[in-house]
């Protein structure tokens, strides 16, 4: 069995080296880096069970790193390492998406501590996507066909158009494909489209080679050598500026990429599926979407059905989610009434959403069954998207009464707060209280996504942030 593995950040030779030495002689596999580009190259050219990063890098803020690791993987937890004090930082490091924080000087106790449960949080991650797998829950007769549908495509290597609201499961089906498929033992590489600054995308998609620009220190494969063999997921891919469109497009056609500073192409057998909850047709008629582009990907279209058109599905998928919430702990039930309502429910959202409002009833609920009220859904919900447009809704029309989930209220926070911290959770319960932050500005503001950010504060780039990263949409 291979040993466990950790990235170490940090711009001080001592730190990195007594921290290198306290992680070793835990069993593990050390590797190091002295500012974000080296942890960037480490980080493309092995997998990390735990990466340890400095808030002070000499190139860039530590920050930054948590963002990429978060973004692009998602199953390697990640700790900062702050000054002592500097709460501002710890709290900001946990909102990127950092499971901990460890002040200076670390004290190793404190450090041990924390490395054991980062590595159970890893493990406890892998497992619980090991545990779901590419399965579609429902036995709904669209969920039937859709299975039916997928398994025979799965067959082809002609790209697939997979379409569908968010939060319908468009990854699920597409991972179900690359099951099913001749390329199964190959790698998935899934990629949204959305979350990749314009500025790197041919270094990300590509590839690059060192020294073609500044920062690349090291030559970095991209998501198609990556995906080579196998299947690259790229969903949202409506997002995808135009001058991306006509390289993709070169791409598939050649079965080639050129990494950015390559003097020639490089070959890469790959299948590429892709998903969006736009409507692609649309777009092409208004010149936002290469018509060429688009005959090529939706070669076979794959559409996902919403929940609302197979409610007879929300009870296993409900039953489902609990248990997984449970773990190996009490298990948790729906009253009757919860069902009722849930059943009553459009879910704009979809599956995303019942995820959502499960795990915050979970949460909230005084014992393991949940009624009605501990759902915490809209007396007037807003009204479901029409199949094959965005999940989005308009916000309430101006002088309109704000929607009924604002008037609720969220635990108080001082008491919250407390309870995490004698339980050693901070960092869980600063992630519920951002979350639930969150879902009720969304409600409030009818899924307005734009009228969401400006009423918090903040970018739509950093709502889009947060929204993957709690899986609200």
């Amino acid at each position: 069995m291979l040993a466990r593995s950790a990235l170490i950040v940090d711009d001080e030779r001592d730190i990195r080296e007594l921290v290198a030495l306290t992680l070793g002689r835990m069993g593990l596999r050390v590797e190091t880096a002295a500012d974000l580009a080296a942890a960037r190259a480490q980080l493309a050219a092995h997998d990390f069970d735990l990466c340890l990063t400095d808030m002070r890098l000499p190139d860039g803020n530590g920050l930054s790193l948590v963002e990429h690791i978060a973004a692009h993987h998602p199953d390697t937890p990640v700790a900062m390492m702050t000054a002592y004090g500097n709460v501002e930082a710890a709290v900001a490091a946990l909102k990127a998406g950092a499971f901990d924080f460890v002040t200076k000087p670390v004290d190793l106790a404190v450090l041990r501590q924390l490395v054991t449960h980062a590595l159970n949080l890893g493990v406890q991650r892998r497992a619980a996507v090991q545990a779901v797998g590419p399965r579609l829950l429902g036995d709904s007769p669209a969920m039937q066909r859709l299975r039916e549908l997928a398994a025979r495509v799965a067959r082809s290597q002609a790209p697939v158009f997979i379409c569908g609201e968010s939060g319908t499961g468009k990854e699920l089906v597409a991972r179900l494909v690359h099951a099913l498929s001749p390329r199964k033992d190959g790698p998935f590489v899934p990629v949204n489209c959305g979350a990749i600054p314009a500025e790197l995308m041919e270094s990300e998609f590509f590839g690059h080679r060192k020294g073609s620009f500044t920062g690349a220190h090291a030559d970095k494969e991209g998501l198609f050598q990556a995906a080579s063999g196998g299947t690259l997921f790229l969903d949202e891919i409506a997002e995808l500026p135009l001058h991306m469109q006509v390289k993709l497009l070169r791409v598939i056609q050649e079965k080639a990429v050129r990494p950015v500073g390559a003097a020639s192409e490089v070959k890469v057998d790959v299948r590429i599926l892709s998903a969006s909850h736009k409507d692609l047709a649309k777009l092409v008629e208004a010149e936002r979407f290469r018509h060429d582009l688009f005959y090529r990907i939706n070669v076979i279209g794959l559409p996902v059905p919403p929940l609302r058109e197979r409610r007879e599905d929300i009870r296993p998928i409900a039953e489902a989610v609990l248990a997984r919430l449970a773990g190996t702990g009490t298990p948790l039930r729906l009253g009757e009434d919860a069902l009722a309502a849930l059943e009553a429910y459009p879910f704009p959202g979809n599956v995303r959403e019942l995820e959502n409002v499960l795990e915050r009833a979970a949460a909230l609920a005084d014992g393991p069954l949940l009624r009605a009220e501990d759902l915490g859904l809209p007396a007037s919900p807003p009204g479901a998207a029409a199949p094959g447009t965005p999940a989005s809704l308009p916000g309430p029309a101006a002088g309109a009464a704000p929607a009924e989930a604002e008037d609720r209220p969220l635990p108080a926070m001082a008491e919250v707060l407390d309870r995490a911290r004698a339980a050693g959770a901070l960092p869980q319960a600063l992630e519920q209280i951002e979350r639930e932050t969150l879902i009720r500005a969304l409600e409030a503001h009818r899924w307005h996504r734009t009228r969401t950010a400006e009423a918090l504060g903040i970018t739509f780039r950093a709502l889009r942030y947060k929204l993957k990263k709690y899986g609200i949409e």
